[in-house]
């Protein structure tokens, strides 16, 4: 029973990780980590007249390059000027051509975040009257792509290598303190050390693509990668990289001279020194990505990055250490196996580290969201309460764990009976059981082989002794010994069965932490809930603002006229309540420039759709008082931005007709 779990365990690991990765894949487009607030002119906003310059405000300061501010016509053309500048805090401007004509314009943006995240999108706003436009308004994030992929994969095996390489060694030196049987761990930490080396240098290639134009042709184009290597995020990278070469060398004592060191005092010493270095090492490692994403910008920065940095090593040393024992549990040689004194220092470990891990994820929750309905609004508030369903599990299956570690039988009478079945095998005396045991109990077709084989081999060896004089013969005895003792030291690893129940805990709770890991990731290139929800706030305000809403919820449009006769100048306001598709009140008032009601013959008032053809829809309110029009039952059959143009007659001959463009529905 106990050999066939091992393609089970390789079964269950596949499909976690393909779970993973599919989740991970099903993640979509990272959500932008700052998010326009504000901007001038405003979304679907008409002017008058061309303006000098757009402007965007973002909800952080952004890094941003030649091209990260562009402003297209009708046609598809730049009309911006100069490079993008910052005017204040976290407005960005660049000027525009002199004298552009009336029609529809794009404004296109794609700029880096202070947490190092790509933002990308676009909007329009119109000079003069709205107009077609051959440009598409559907901004593309550069990690819309293959490059985004690869980008966000190299993020998780980052993550992945640091836990595997941190929480591995910190195992080792705080919970497996015997010298021998450590192989299988040591392949384990290297493991993570070599896919984080290979992960950061991925990253530090994908970097510029990655916030540029998502090219894969990109990826090796030197120019970028030197543009890459003078930002935070460029900087953050690089010093990861020379923090792995202390990792590495970390990696050589803890292995070399500490695993074969005899001396108790020396090894107590040298456990000291390692500790110590092992901690600034990954302390380090740690801070190079805080200093790098959430953390490091928004509310308490100063607080939030050693918040980061301590939570992190806490998720190493609770899923690393897992890992590793997870690793010895199932791979350390029979003779050697895991104690029950190094599974409960481990288990208090990890109950630390699950202490921490609830502190320092409170603080960064309240950080990020700021409010509870961001829980259940925001796509980083759910990413957030699924991760944290994830952890709860886990720990209820590491209180299983522990429990068995409870009942974990002392290794002594295994070993004792290691030590008697090599006895035998010495003396020449075939241990009893010992293929039919493997063949019926464990289903080892190999050793079954090795059996019917004897009898093949031997016939051949004595036919061809003389060709082959011994040789064949001592190499065949040797395979046959080494299935024997493969198949012994599973088997002594699997009689206890308090171990072997720890063993599958320990799996699922590693199973569990595969999935995690993955959408911990995801929730780093999420948009944080503080972030999302302000963001709303403020683009809601900027809407009803260019809306010129007033108390009642009515339309308000103010337009000056001039109709060039004696006292013919004036300025006409238009009320639509409650400008929706259906029917309005309307009221006109006109007054003087000093503000006095200004009574005239005529007012004349038309609606246009012109992106529907519709209209233009005349309505001639009626004379209520000095100065006032009104009109009920104003018909607006469709939602869109409609033109409003006022034809005023201040005299028999002089009238204008002036407009203006609101969105109405």
């Amino acid at each position: 029973m106990t050999l066939t779990i091992a393609p089970r365990v390789r079964a269950l690991v596949l499909l976690l990780l393909a779970a993973a990765c599919a989740l991970l894949a099903a993640a979509g487009t990272a959500s932008a980590h700052a998010a326009v607030t504000g901007s001038d002119p405003g979304q679907g906003a008409v002017v008058d007249k061309a303006p000098a310059r757009i402007s965007l405000t973002f909800s952080e300061q952004v890094a941003m390059s030649d091209d990260s501010l562009r402003v297209l016509d009708p046609e598809g053309k730049r009309v911006d000027t100069g490079k993008p500048s910052n005017v204040s805090g976290t407005t960005y401007a660049v000027p525009l051509h002199s004298g552009l004509p009336d029609g529809t314009y794009t404004v296109a943006y794609q700029v880096v975040s202070a947490d190092s995240h790509p933002v990308a999108g676009a909007y329009t706003f119109s000079i003069g009257a709205p107009s077609k436009t051959s440009v598409s308004v559907s901004g593309q994030s550069a990690d819309d792509g293959v490059v985004g992929w690869l980008y966000g994969f190299g993020r998780y095996v980052s993550y992945a290598g640091f836990i595997v390489m941190a929480g591995g060694a910190a195992f080792v030196l705080a919970c497996w303190r015997r010298g021998s049987g450590v192989r299988p761990v040591q392949r384990f930490v290297v493991s993570g050390w070599v896919a984080l080396t290979a992960a950061t240098l991925a990253l530090l290639l994908l970097r510029g693509s990655f916030t540029g134009s998502g090219k894969v042709a990109d990826v090796f184009d030197l120019s970028l990668l030197g543009q890459v290597l003078q930002t935070k995020t460029g900087a953050a990278l690089v010093s990861r990289l020379l923090l792995l070469a202390a990792a590495a060398l970390f990696i050589a004592v803890l292995f070399g001279a500490y695993d074969k060191r005899e001396d108790a005092q020396e090894k107590r010493d040298l456990t000291f020194g390692l500790s110590i270095g092992g901690v600034v090492v990954a302390a380090g490692l740690a801070a190079s990505w805080a200093m790098s994403e959430h953390a490091s910008v928004g509310l308490q920065a100063g607080i939030a990055m050693p918040v980061d940095v301590l939570h992190l090593l806490a998720v190493a040393a609770w899923l690393g250490g897992l890992g590793s024992l997870l690793v010895a549990l199932y791979r350390a040689p029979a003779d050697t196996p895991v104690d029950r004194p190094a599974v409960r220092r481990f288990s208090q470990i990890a109950f630390g580290s699950v202490l921490t891990l609830i502190a320092t994820g409170t603080y960064q929750s309240w950080r990020q969201l700021g409010s509870w309905s961001a829980f259940t609004d925001t796509r980083y508030g759910q990413l957030l309460l699924a991760k944290i369903g994830l952890v709860v599990v886990m720990v209820g299956v590491a209180w299983i764990s522990r429990r068995w570690t409870g009942r974990l039988a002392e290794t002594a009478p295994v070993e004792a009976v290691a030590v008697r079945e090599k006895e035998r095998v010495g003396a020449g005396a075939e241990p009893a059981g010992d293929v039919a045991t493997t063949d019926a109990g464990d289903g080892d077709a190999p050793a079954t082989a090795h059996s019917d084989t004897d009898t093949d081999t031997d016939t051949d060896t004595d036919t061809d002794t003389d060709e082959h004089p011994g040789s064949e013969r001592a190499a065949q005895l040797a395979r046959q010994q080494a299935a024997r003792d493969a198949a012994r030291q599973k088997r002594m690893r699997d009689a206890d069965p308090n171990r072997f129940g720890l063993r599958r805990s320990v799996l699922a709770e590693a199973g569990i932490a595969v999935v995690l890991l993955a959408v911990t990731t995801v929730l780093t290139q999420t948009e944080p809930g503080r972030t999302e929800q302000e963001a709303k706030a403020a683009s809601s305000s900027s809407a009803s603002a260019s809306s010129g809403t007033g108390a009642s919820g009515a339309l308000t449009l103010n337009m000056p006229f001039d109709t060039g006769g004696e006292d013919g100048k004036g300025i006409v306001t238009v009320d639509l309540d409650p400008a929706r598709v259906g029917d309005n009140e309307m009221h006109v008032f006109v007054e003087r420039p000093n503000g006095r009601a200004f009574d005239i013959p005529e007012v004349k008032v038309e609606f246009t759709l012109k992106a529907k053809d519709i209209g233009p829809l005349p309505v001639v309110p009626d004379h209520i008082a000095t100065g006032h029009w009104s009109a009920n039952g104003v018909q607006i059959p469709m939602a869109g931005d409609w033109q409003v143009d006022v034809t005023v007659r201040t005299s028999d001959i002089d009238e204008v007709t002036v407009s203006k463009n609101a969105q109405i529905g």
